[in-house]
């Protein structure tokens, strides 16, 4: 008598876990690949003083990543951030040179991110105006008035030792990148603990049902836009102190980096779907591919053409995992 032996298979809940963070995994796997890859080929990129170059820009995109998050699995999305960043700056930079107190400056240009992001979310929320026009239109607005206030010059302002703290280290990190990761945590906990955060996904999943459940999907919107705006307006302290002056074109082309991040990151376009590791492990992707190229001595118009196909890519990649799940 022959006894046949039979391998057990894999639980399904064993299985699902797994499968519910491949994106995360291939994009810790794609971050390796591109350490291995700069770090040979480009002198300088594994230094210490790169990676603290690294974190510095990657908090500069990722800040604004986490509320732009949101936008997109709530079905919206967000292209003002570059001029908004550049405008809040800007108007910071003018109230500290006419000896506004700091404090009062920056939680002045805080609450101006807060209103001008609640701006896009009154003209989607109760105007039903779609967010890419609502957005578009302050995209060219606020870039407008920076540079029409500014004529395109810098605006400086006297030494603060406030700001100079805030744009150097601590404990060998950028304090623009211990921010982003405080930020982080409680972006991971609003999404994933809180009846906003489920309210946020409900309705990128479905507006119309979400409202049938009772929830206040325009009270969303507005709230989504203006947490962006508030993220644009951290971002700009941080890009006020590191540079010290308010430029207006200082974040140009910033609202695409924090898209590509988000989106490569496996947040879906047509939302409900998206997670803020996935788009951690998205902000340093990008940052990392960025920082590489430079010190490779990449042209910058390829470099342009190269997040380009980036952000092409990852969206193909989305729309193949929507298909596959059957969204």
């Amino acid at each position: 008598m022959t006894v046949s032996t039979v391998t057990p298979a894999l639980p399904r809940r064993a299985i699902l876990p797994l499968g519910r963070h491949v994106n995360e995994l291939g994009l810790v796997a794609i971050i390796l690949l591109l350490y291995v890859v700069f770090g040979s080929i480009s002198p300088g990129f594994l230094s210490a003083n790169n990676q603290v170059n690294i974190l510095r820009d990657g908090s500069t995109i990722g800040i604004a990543a986490w509320a732009q998050t949101l936008v997109i699995v709530a079905g919206e999305i967000d292209i003002s951030v570059g001029p908004m960043v550049a405008f809040i700056s800007v108007i910071m930079a003018f109230a500290l040179k006419d000896n506004m107190p700091l404090g009062l400056t920056l939680g002045g240009g805080l609450i101006l991110g807060a209103l001008l992001g609640s701006v896009a979310g009154v003209l989607r929320g109760v105007f039903n105006v779609p967010s890419f026009v609502a957005t578009l239109g302050l995209w060219s607005a606020l870039r407008g008035l920076a540079l029409f206030m500014t004529n395109a010059l810098p605006v400086s302002f006297a030494d603060n030792d406030t700001l100079d703290w805030i744009g150097d280290n601590v404990f060998g990190l950028p304090v623009s990148a211990v921010v982003m990761i405080v930020l982080f945590a409680i972006f991971v906990f609003v999404s994933r603990k809180t009846a906003f955060g489920r309210s946020v996904y409900a309705v990128g999943g479905n507006a119309n049902a979400a409202h049938l459940c009772g929830i206040n999907v325009t009270r969303i919107r507005i709230l989504i836009f203006t947490l962006s705006g508030l993220m644009a307006a951290v971002t700009a302290i941080m890009l006020l102190a590191r540079l010290g002056t308010g430029n207006a074109g200082a974040a140009s082309g910033l609202e695409f980096d924090v898209i590509a991040g988000v989106v490569v990151g496996g947040t879906s376009l047509s939302g409900g779907r998206g997670s803020m590791l996935g788009t951690l492990l998205g902000v340093l992707t990008i940052t990392v591919i960025g920082d590489g190229l430079v010190l490779y001595g990449i042209n910058s118009f390829v470099q342009d053409v190269v997040r380009g196909v980036i952000i092409v890519a990852a969206v193909l990649l989305n729309v193949a995992a929507s298909r596959r799940s059957g969204r």
